[in-house]
C-alpha cells in the first residue's frame, strides 16, 4: 500500500509539474503565425522524471499537441497509475484514479492547487520544440547554432540534440530553491 501512494503521489507530481504545461501561452495582441500554428502540432513519447527536495518519481508519457489543445497520458511500468490531462485555452483536466477529476483555468492554477508549486509551465510547449517562450529569455547556443540552454523566468532549461537532429531529445529543467537545493524535471523524448 505504502509503494502504491508513494507511486501515485509521484505520477501526480509529473503530471502536475510537466504536463499540464502543454497549452500554448497566447498573447491576445500578437497573433500567433502560420509558422507557429505549424510548430505547435505534434506527438511526443518518452519519459519524464521529477526530484524535488521533498520527492522523486517519473513516469511514461504519449502527448498530442495539436494547436491549443492537446491530450496527454502518463503511466507507470506496465500501465500502472494511468492519468490523463487534457486541456485547450480556459480549460485544463487532470484525471486519475488516484486523485480523480482536478479542473482548473489554466495550467498554472492546476500546478499550484495539485502541488503548491508556482511555475511558467506553458513555456513547455516552445521549449520542447527548442526556442524561447518570451522575448526576455536569454539562449545559449551549440556550435550548429541550436539552442542549448535557455533561461526564462527562473528556469534554466538544458536541451540535448541526437546528432544533427534540431529538436531536442533531452531537456532538464532546473529551478533554485531559496535553501540552496532545486527542483529538477527531466524529460526524454524517445519519439516525435
Amino acid at each position: 500500500m505504502r509503494i502504491t501512494s508513494k507511486f501515485g503521489l509521484s505520477t501526480l507530481t509529473c503530471c502536475t509539474l510537466f504536463f499540464t504545461g502543454c497549452q500554448q501561452y497566447v498573447q491576445p495582441q500578437t497573433p500567433p503565425t502560420p509558422e507557429e500554428i505549424a510548430a505547435n502540432q505534434f506527438n511526443l513519447q518518452g519519459k519524464i522524471g521529477v526530484r524535488t527536495p521533498q520527492q522523486t518519481g517519473s513516469a511514461f508519457f504519449t502527448w498530442a499537441q495539436d494547436r491549443e489543445e492537446y491530450e496527454i497520458e502518463l503511466s507507470g511500468i506496465l500501465g500502472v497509475g494511468k492519468t490523463q490531462i487534457s486541456g485547450k485555452s480556459g480549460l485544463v483536466q487532470l484525471n486519475s484514479a488516484k486523485t480523480g477529476l482536478i479542473e482548473a483555468d489554466t495550467p498554472e492554477e492546476l500546478l499550484e492547487r495539485a502541488t503548491g508549486w508556482q511555475a511558467p509551465i506553458t513555456h513547455l510547449v516552445d521549449w520542447v520544440q527548442a526556442r524561447p517562450a518570451t522575448t526576455q529569455a536569454k539562449i545559449t547556443r551549440d556550435t550548429a547554432e541550436r539552442p542549448q540552454q535557455i533561461l526564462e523566468d527562473g528556469w534554466t532549461v538544458d536541451l540535448s540534440y541526437n546528432d544533427a537532429a534540431q529538436l531536442p531529445n533531452k531537456l532538464i529543467l532546473k529551478q533554485a530553491l531559496e535553501n540552496g537545493t532545486e527542483n529538477r524535471i527531466t524529460m526524454i523524448i524517445q519519439n516525435r
